[in-house]
């Protein structure tokens, strides 16, 4: 059988993420992998340091370029928006095609192990964002909160997207989730309390602006709540 070394990486992800779609990850032998990939067993151990990772390749690289684009951001203030607004502008298809895409998520949903992998490297990924947002002036508590509201939020979007027959775009997704998440916030107008026994006005009020107002958290990292309907 002929073997040949340029584009083999390429060519063992391919051959990996068909074979775990057809017969399981479990099922699925670094041998397999390589005969379908024609390459030899010692090219693919040049690559990955096992079946395993063929499905993570490439997560440090997406860690640091998501970092840059944080670093790079003109503006953060809104640090939620910021962070949701990168991953969904990333362009996700130069890893792999979007069916490519489909099957490794697949692969993953059906394996636990898998699964807490991918939480692992997106927990790695929130911490990388916070320590970001954090380089860029936003405070530790914003930035974490930040970070670790929005990876969930746009991997939900993500797999959203790789479902979508309509072709929608992963922004617009980004975008309509915001809004939910914005829906289902507390409304910033006081909550109504049980009547109380009036008393009398202070002839001296104290100022407007002495007075303590609740911190509003979700404004500090970049969410606009809508009010309910009553």
């Amino acid at each position: 059988m002929p073997r040949w070394e340029h584009g083999s990486e390429d060519r063992l992800k391919i051959a990996a993420i068909e074979l775990f779609a057809e017969q399981g990850f479990e099922h699925t032998s670094v041998i397999q992998i390589a005969q379908r990939a024609r390459v030899t067993t010692r090219t693919f151990f040049r690559y990955f340091s096992d079946k395993r990772e063929v499905l993570f390749a490439g997560s440090d690289q997406l860690r640091a370029a998501l970092v840059a684009k944080v670093l790079e951001a003109p503006d953060v203030r809104q640090p939620l928006q910021l962070i949701v607004d990168i991953l969904s502008e990333f362009d996700w298809e130069a890893f792999a095609s979007r069916h490519a895409q489909r099957q490794r998520q697949a692969v993953i949903a059906a394996n636990p192990e898998l699964l807490e992998r991918d939480l692992i490297k997106q927990h790695d990924i929130a911490t990388g964002l916070t320590q970001a947002l954090q380089q860029r002036g936003i405070d530790a508590n914003s930035a974490h909160l930040a970070a670790h509201v929005a990876i969930p939020l746009f991997f939900t979007a993500y797999k959203q997207w790789l479902q979508a027959e309509n072709h929608e775009d992963l922004p617009a997704i980004g975008k309509r989730l915001m809004s939910l998440l914005a829906s289902i916030l507390p409304s910033q107008n006081p909550t109504r309390s049980s009547p109380q026994k009036r008393t009398p006005a202070s002839p001296n009020p104290a100022p407007s602006s002495s007075r303590k107002r609740p911190k509003n958290w979700a404004a500090a990292i970049g969410v606009k709540p809508t009010l309910r309907p009553r």
